[in-house]
């Protein structure tokens, strides 16, 4: 039964997700700020997130209480990240979807190349629009009910990561 729900909470972006998905990015911003030369990727889930990339698990760890902490006591922008994932799905729906459109507007012997257009404009404008998405639907400031409750090291092929599991109520 709880597989199950954690599947569709993942699915529908459900509150435990957002709220997840908000501290990985307070997270990796302030682990970055600690070392700008960290590349550092994240996902969240349901019970926490994954953080990939090369870091030691003691940053890892004062960085997400830090975030958790600092997230709930006033500083909800630290939820949104200008690298995030949502970013670039926005910007790729919006290419796709402008160009789609302006393609079907007659003559159609210019179609191509007004799709080319439509789409830079799109891009253009798909960052601000990405990060609105981030804030109204992607995230959300974490409940006083969630704590970090471990934090894993695991590696795929040589690769580390780091899974910070977490439990709400």
């Amino acid at each position: 039964m709880g597989k199950s729900r954690d599947i569709v909470e993942q699915m529908l972006l459900g509150p435990r997700v957002r709220q997840n998905h908000a501290l990985e990015h307070a997270t990796i911003s302030l682990i970055t700020q600690r070392n700008p030369r960290s590349v550092l990727r994240g996902r969240s889930t349901a019970n926490g997130f994954y953080v990939y990339g090369d870091l030691q698990m003691e940053d890892l760890r004062e960085c997400a209480a830090e975030a958790l902490q600092r997230l709930r006591n006033g500083e909800p922008e630290m939820a949104i990240h200008p690298r995030c994932g949502t970013n670039l799905a926005v910007a790729g729906m919006m290419a796709g979807l402008s160009s789609v459109l302006v393609g079907e507007i007659p003559p159609r012997r210019n179609r191509y190349s007004r799709a080319v257009l439509a789409s830079l404009v799109s891009l253009f404008f798909a960052p601000p629009v990405g990060m609105y998405v981030q804030k109204r639907w992607t995230t959300q400031t974490p409940t006083d009910d969630m704590t970090i409750v471990d934090i894993s090291q695991r590696g795929v092929l040589g690769n580390k990561s780091y899974f910070v599991r977490t439990m709400f109520g």
